[in-house]
């Protein structure tokens, strides 16, 4: 790609001679804008573009600011050689012959019929546009003269004009967000700052509040299904003896409107009996799986204990960031080289219909030596777009999902890499004998050091897994994409069908992958050897797992609500100038919103990275712990390594005196 590419190919327009408008050292040097010989043969924004509007594409270095044909200048070039010195600089390079006849240059499309007022945009001229008293005009007009003799409406343009428009209007409307982030980026650091530091005041309470919190939520449950089987109870008595209430759900059959079922008694009575189970089934989870809640619980206090013993694993987020900002870079930069790596490909381009070489790829060096201008009149061989025959060109598209892939795979690998130094230094603080006394110096870059130096491979080869099952979901992906015109219900059901297995299985991975790291990171065995063993030490505590995977997800899903939420509250008040102390510093905003959701999502991905970390070092304390179990068994030879809050939850034999 980096050989072939040229991203010249996206910069610069291309002119009908496969030439870039505004590079330097070149004739077009000065001219940095494309222009439309006749724009009303394209279709549609979209169509300019793409380059692919049948009309002669020339470069110029301003777009054309009146209306003027080249039938009414070249009637009053003798007397009024600056209109005609004016209109020449949109013909082709070199042509200064108003004598030649109107037909001859049209046919031959020397210069344009007609041009009409215009604007850049993306680089190239169009019509300028605008509305007045409701009318679609161009400079205050209506209609204009197309130079072969008829008078149109600026309606003509109206299919160019609606895409245009919607374009300018959003260039207009991203201007003034652009305005607001410049006149409100400090704020929305501010906002940031207050949200970091929410977020570390979350993890560092929850070491008091994760009991608190978990089982106010679950108390509240039990009291809201409980209020639910009330309320049905109640609507359940109290339609007793009304017409019509006694009758069943089959006797009324479908209704569309579901006001009927809540007149019949049988409806209350199925729902009381449904929030009856519910609540039956949470009370006696609670009842069978208090001891595993508890240790949930102690592990998440846990988890805040050692963030504060190592406060830099909070930062580690930050590395990992740019390692997957230089990949996506590394895969935008190929993909575009790669997306320019064609050769100009010309086509023949024909004013009749009937010409049999139309759209046909031509020479531009032999093009005028060949007998199709004899054929047909006025045909050109102009640049239609890049592209190319040759073996390497009939392979982009697999090179681009050869390129993806590897973005996949790099990105993959920087997450491994993260997930691994994290369990390296969260494993050396729970197997520290003495707790903080025991702890390694500087303990994340000595196990940053540790996964660079031994553990590339292993981290290498469970991103490549996970990166060969998101491809495959790309091209499941790209296929349903084709295949959606198709009234096949089979193919669709069976694409279906594959895109769930393997979504499941790219979840299935990642939570193998993620616990495999953790065992590579606490004792350095290969993938392979860290991925068994860390399943069927999973397998063996499975509702240990679901638990504390369910508790932890409740509770960090609360932290980052609470965050986000808090601090959008506080910028909604604070950019809407609702509070009086800051009324005077709130900066005159077009749109307030926009400060204000990327405050609330900066938040929440604030609070995310925190919440990762912490996420991360719960999941390794509690690999470690169900290995500390398995391991010892809390006797002076084999004394257990958890603190004594999860040995008292545990009741098993007494903690064997720390040795001095």
């Amino acid at each position: 790609a980096w050989v072939h590419g040229d991203p010249r190919k996206v910069i610069y327009p291309t002119d009908s001679y496969g030439q870039f408008c505004g590079q330097r050292d070149t004739f077009n040097e000065n001219k940095t804008i494309l222009f439309y010989f006749n724009i009303l043969k394209c279709a549609s924004p979209v169509v300019l573009i793409n380059l692919q509007c049948p009309t002669t594409q020339l470069c110029v270095s301003k777009c054309p600011d009146r209306f003027a044909t080249y039938t009414d200048v070249q009637a009053s070039y003798r007397y009024r050689p600056d209109q005609w010195n004016y209109f020449r600089q949109f013909c082709k390079p070199g042509f200064n012959n108003p004598r030649k006849s109107v037909a001859q240059v049209l046919r031959d499309e020397d210069c344009p019929s007609m041009i009409v007022p215009s604007r850049p945009f993306l680089k190239r001229c169009f019509p300028d546009f605008s509305t007045k008293n409701g009318v679609l005009t161009v400079a205050n007009q209506t209609t204009f003269k197309d130079g072969r003799g008829k008078t149109r409406n600026v309606t003509d343009l109206r299919e160019a004009a609606n895409g245009i428009n919607i374009v300018l209007d959003a260039r207009s409307v991203g201007m003034k967000i652009f305005e607001d982030y410049a006149i409100s980026w400090y704020w929305i650091l501010i906002g940031l700052f207050i949200a970091m530091m929410l977020s570390l005041l979350f993890l560092v309470l929850l070491r008091f509040t994760a009991g608190v919190l978990f089982w106010i939520f679950i108390f509240g449950v039990i009291g809201i299904i409980g209020y639910g089987i009330w309320h049905c109870y109640w609507e359940y008595d109290h339609l007793k003896g009304i017409p019509g209430s006694d009758l069943t759900v089959y006797d009324i059959g479908f209704q569309t409107d579901f006001k009927v079922y809540l007149q019949l008694r049988q409806t209350w009575l199925a729902f009381m009996i449904i929030l009856c189970g519910v609540e039956v089934i949470i009370i006696l989870m609670l009842i069978f799986l208090r001891n595993r809640i508890r240790i949930a619980i102690a592990l998440l206090k846990e988890g805040s204990r050692a963030i504060g013993y190592i406060m830099s694993t909070l930062f580690y987020p930050i590395v990992t960031f740019l390692l997957i900002a230089i990949c996506i870079s590394y895969w935008a930069v190929t993909a575009v080289f790669l997306a320019t790596s064609g050769e100009p490909v010309y086509k023949v381009m024909a004013n009749q219909t009937l010409c049999k070489y139309a759209n046909l790829t031509c020479d531009l060096e032999t093009f005028n030596t060949t007998n199709v201008t004899k054929l047909c009149p006025g045909a050109q061989c102009t640049f239609a777009f890049y592209g190319g025959e040759s073996l390497y060109h009939k392979y982009i598209f697999i090179f681009q999902l050869a390129n993806a892939f590897v973005f996949l795979w790099l990105v993959n690998f920087a997450i491994a890499l993260g997930q691994c130094t994290l369990a390296g230094a969260f494993a050396s603080y729970y197997w520290a004998y003495r707790k903080p006394a025991d702890i390694p110096l500087w303990p994340l870059f000595s196990s940053f050091g540790r996964a660079i130096r031994y553990h590339t491979g292993s981290l290498a080869f469970g991103a490549l897994i996970i990166a060969i099952v998101q491809l495959i979901r790309v091209i499941l992906e790209y296929l349903d994409h084709k295949l959606k015109g198709t009234q096949n219900s089979f193919t669709r059901f069976l694409l279906g069908c594959l895109k769930c297995c393997f979504w499941l299985l790219e979840k299935f991975l990642k939570f193998v992958n993620r616990n495999a790291y953790i065992m590579i990171a606490i004792y350095g065995k290969n993938f392979c050897t860290s991925a068994k063993e860390a399943f069927y030490l999973l397998m063996r505590n499975v509702v240990r797992v679901a638990v504390l995977d369910k508790v932890t997800d409740f509770l960090l899903f609360l932290g980052k609500i609470l965050v986000a939420g808090g601090v959008g509250v506080l910028a909604f008040f604070f950019f809407t100038q609702r509070i009086p102390v800051f009324a005077q510093e709130v900066p005159m905003l077009n749109y307030y919103w926009v400060p204000l959701l990327t405050v609330i999502v900066g938040s929440y991905l604030v609070a995310h990275g925190f919440f990762s970390v912490y996420a991360m070092c719960v999941d390794t304390l509690f690999l470690c712990f169900c290995e500390d179990l398995e391991r010892n068994d809390g006797s002076t030879a084999k004394p257990y390594f958890m603190s004594a809050s999860l040995h008292r939850i545990l009741g098993k034999k007494k903690l064997s005196p720390k040795k001095a």
